[in-house]
């Protein structure tokens, strides 16, 4: 998606304000990734009914992790059979979930939200359609906004997105509410986190069970086949 972007600013010449403004067209969302995720889910926001820090807190509950001392999310991260990765570019993520694919390999949780290939691949073209940050969380909040109708407020569609195991969503919650509550907090904080940055994966959604199967991030509206999850420790992120 490309959008252009206005930059205003005051110059000060002699006796006199000048409005200088700027027109950069054709700026798209950055590939590098960096706040890719926040960017969708602002646009998306506007779109629909799902809360702006709703949104936020999902990604970062998905996809978080710490990069010069801020907890951000990422937009090119898959999930495979439990095996987490971030890749540096969009490219290399959508070549490994083709690779696993082309294994037969569906259950592929992909991108910002971590919508799982298995349930919900049918609702895009193609694996670049499925990774776009902005489809992606358009999708999520979609699913999301479905939950919400059945369950009457945002913390139990929160739960319901991940799982329709009760044990499974009401963990996925509490991890979710911290992530929500600091994220909330980091508005008045320059930084979200202090924890080291590493690319070893210790997020919800990216933990598989060694006796289940996962079934990703999302899974059908009255699935009920559990996952199990690995939740780092309080306060680790």
């Amino acid at each position: 998606m490309t959008r252009g972007i206005w930059f205003l600013s005051w110059v000060w010449s002699v006796g006199s304000a000048v409005l200088v403004v700027i027109i950069i067209s054709g700026y798209p969302v950055k590939a590098s990734g960096t706040n890719t995720c926040d960017r969708a889910a602002t646009l998306v926001a506007q779109e629909t009914n799902v809360p702006l820090s709703i949104l936020r807190a999902i990604t970062r509950t998905e996809t978080g992790r710490t990069r010069s001392g801020h907890f951000e999310p990422w937009p090119w991260a898959t999930n495979t059979g439990g095996e987490g990765r971030w890749f540096d570019t969009k490219s290399e993520a959508i070549q490994h979930a083709q690779a696993r694919l082309n294994k037969g390999t569906t259950n592929i949780d992909i991108g910002c939200f971590q919508l799982n290939y298995r349930w919900h691949g049918h609702a895009f073209s193609n694996l670049e359609h499925m990774f776009d940050p902005v489809e992606n969380a358009r999708y999520a909040a979609g699913f999301l906004s479905k939950l919400y109708a059945e369950k009457k407020d945002w913390i139990g569609a929160v739960g319901a997105y991940h799982s329709r195991t009760q044990e499974n969503a009401s963990r996925y919650k509490r991890r979710f509410s911290e992530v929500h509550a600091q994220l909330a907090d980091s508005i008045a904080r320059p930084s979200y986190g202090s924890a080291p940055a590493s690319r070893s994966n210790r997020f919800p959604l990216l933990q598989r069970s060694n006796t289940q199967p996962s079934l990703g991030s999302l899974v059908p509206l009255g699935q009920t086949t559990g996952t199990s999850i690995l939740l780092p420790p309080i306060g680790e992120i």
